[in-house]
């Protein structure tokens, strides 16, 4: 009999074949009826997998939504790959995730790629699967019979998938239906108990892209089919809602409406910024060098390329060596055969981050223990070779500019550093209206560094939140496990921007190794020389990205003291243009940018125009308010038209441009 620990401490006793809906149906009816899934010693299980020995044991329930979702997701994969096999018979399957809103899945098509207009009929195939309930049985194959299946049936990518797969892993199937017409995928799981535990309402297929058989462009192109997938159809429709309101909030859209930043072929993953978007990043700038001033960091600035033997001795080289912009000494060839990198050559590479250039300058000179904690700051440009096919937009570029600082600190000013740096974060993001959660990345599987150096990381980060009152619950505090960077734990900011996407932006890193590597040391108080720790700390994370979702959570209609034109002064007719070029000029002697619009066109064009270009305010003049040197004041996303005078309007204007930190 084997011995099975439920939630609340009580222990049933089964028979060997017993599976977890077992237990459930004698504990009560309902339950049976309610769980989908089990948890047996904490690892998520399908609902009938019998029990292997003693065990603790925990129902799922649709309730215990982030399990019920991946479960419902990994489902509505592998319904839509039997439909599509249905639909179009000969094409291989591959692989099939879910995804943090859905789901997608690979395929190898024997005729054609396909396209969004295949889509229609997919969903229509998968609607009959999940109609006909068909139970997912869980089987495990020998390697052997397995690669025959997979070879006889022609799928030679998940023949070759089989045959790579450690010797001592366990091969699994996942069979839908019953007898010859049974559809199998080779699967870890786990799945609910048949297709029709998914709601048919739930679901919808969403694009068509192109995908490398294993990532890599030198395989084979495949078509990846997405879709997303909810438990219930309210779900479905909220999510679609957000969908419709992130496309509005496009920020490569709205860079364009409003004439941002462009990017093109010539410079790939790397923005080309317009004189209006370069105002936004120097607002930008400007508003974190008064925050860092004002909070004791000193601004330095490093080299972009630094020799390879800088980034060998950090570890960079042989953990990150592929994402980085690697330059040989070169020896000139004929021109057809291009150059000839020399035995002795030096290997360059420009920096994917600026740490290591910061210790450098720590190294410089004696340090003593009444120099730390020592905050140092940088703009720092970087570069990394991401794939080609992950970048986006501002969201993930090749050449970007980091808020970094690294603080040197003794041992006893970890937690009270990390505690400012809390503060500082918490007021930084509340000025751009974010709310955010913390998380706790702990160390991930390959790492540098002994076990003590990390329980020591680790707890210092969780005290500092603890006594910065934010490991609760209203701050969506967790814990990661296996995600920290390969030299330190990290606490994470999570911002929520307007229509409830997570970003993940600003980060502190207690790092014991990078010292270590580098041999930065200060002498103690005992005259003796110490390691410092190194704080890796960032708030906007990368000007491009925090621009980039800035734009989104605004809509565009950014704060007025970040928007590069702040007013435009707008006319009705020509005989209000010097009137209307005294006010412009008001405006620009009390620090707002203002431009004037004094075109032949209708004032309803020039409106419509400037709301597009998302300028806060749209200050109208004709001849009556040049007469009574008043305005009408039209303000972004009000109907609302205000009538008022001249220097009232200066006022409100240089109130609402100032920078939160100058209030």
């Amino acid at each position: 009999m084997f011995r099975i620990t439920l939630p609340d401490g009580s222990v049933r006793e089964v028979a060997p074949g017993t599976t977890p809906a077992d237990v459930a149906l004698a504990i009560a009816p309902s339950l049976a009826k309610a769980a989908i899934a089990a948890r047996v010693d904490g690892e998520l299980r399908d609902i009938g997998r019998p029990f292997e020995g003693d065990s603790s044991l925990a129902l799922v329930t649709s309730k215990d939504e982030k399990d019920a979702l991946e479960l419902a997701r990994h489902d509505y994969a592998h319904i839509l790959a039997e439909a599509v096999q249905n639909l179009f018979p000969g094409t291989q399957i591959t692989f099939g995730p879910s995804t943090d809103d859905g789901f997608y899945y690979d395929f190898a098509p024997k005729d054609r790629p396909f396209t969004e207009e295949d889509l229609p009929a997919i969903e229509a195939e998968m609607r009959k699967i999940i109609g006909k309930n068909e139970p997912l049985i869980r089987e495990v194959w020998s390697r052997a019979d397995l690669i025959a299946r997979w070879t006889a049936q022609g799928e030679s990518f998940k023949a070759e998938w089989a045959a790579e797969l450690p010797e001592n892993e366990e091969l699994t199937v996942y069979r839908a239906g019953k007898g010859e017409n049974a559809w199998l995928d080779m699967c870890r799981g786990p799945h609910l108990a048949s297709t029709g535990k998914v709601d048919p309402n739930a679901f919808k297929l969403t694009r068509v892209s192109g995908a490398y058989w294993r990532g890599d462009q030198k395989n084979a192109m495949l078509s990846r089919i997405y879709g997303t997938g909810w438990l219930n159809k309210k779900q479905l429709d909220e999510h679609l809602h957000r969908l419709e309101e992130a496309a509005k909030r496009d920020h490569r859209r709205l860079g364009q409406d409003m004439d941002l930043f462009h990017l093109q072929q010539e410079a790939h993953g790397s923005v080309f910024w317009h004189p209006n978007g370069y105002l936004i990043w120097r607002g930008l700038e400007a508003y974190m060098r008064r925050a860092i001033d004002a909070a004791g960091y000193s601004e330095v600035k490093t080299p972009q390329v630094m020799d390879a033997r800088q980034w060998e001795q950090s570890g960079h080289w042989g953990k990150y060596r592929e994402n980085m912009f690697v330059i040989p000494d070169e020896v000139p060839n004929t021109e057809d055969e291009g150059p000839i990198v020399s035995d002795d050559a030096e290997w360059m590479a420009l920096k994917p981050m600026n740490c290591p250039a910061h210790v450098l300058i720590f190294r410089q000179g004696i340090k003593s223990y009444r120099d730390l904690p020592l905050r140092l700051y940088e703009n720092g440009c970087c570069h990394r070779n991401e794939p080609h096919g992950a970048l986006h937009g501002l969201m993930r570029v090749r050449q970007f500019t980091q808020d970094d600082a690294h603080i040197f600190c003794r041992e006893d000013q970890i937690v009270e550093e990390v505690q400012a740096f809390c503060a500082l974060a918490d007021r930084i993001y509340k000025d751009f209206g974010f709310t955010y959660s913390i998380k706790l990345a702990l160390r991930p599987e390959k790492r540098f560094g002994t076990e003590e150096m990390w329980d020591k990381a680790e707890a210092e980060l969780r005290d500092a939140v603890v006594r910065a009152g934010l490991a609760t619950e209203e701050y969506g505090w967790e814990e990661l496990p296996g995600e920290g960077a390969f030299y330190a734990p990290k606490l994470e900011w999570h911002l929520t921007d307007a229509i409830g996407r997570t970003w993940q932006v600003g980060t502190i890193q207690s790092d014991r190794v990078l010292p270590e590597r580098l041999d930065a040391t200060y002498v103690g108080e005992d005259g003796e020389r110490h390691r410092p720790v190194m704080l890796h700390r960032a708030i906007f994370g990368s000007y491009e990205r925090f621009i980039g979702i800035l734009i989104e959570h605004f809509a565009g209609k950014l704060p007025v003291w970040l928007a590069p034109t702040q007013a435009v002064v707008a006319t009705i007719v020509s005989d209000a243009d010097d009137y209307a070029k005294e006010v412009a000029a008001a405006l620009v002697k009390a620090g707002i940018r203002a431009d004037t619009d004094l075109r032949n066109e209708k004032i309803n064009y020039k409106v419509r125009e400037h709301s597009v270009a998302k300028v806060p305010n749209l200050v109208v003049v004709g001849k009556r308010e040049a007469e009574e040197r008043t305005v009408a004041l039209r303000q972004l996303g009000s109907d609302r038209q205000q009538f008022i005078k001249l220097d009232e309007l200066v006022a409100m204007l240089a109130t609402d441009a100032t920078p939160p930190d100058l209030k």
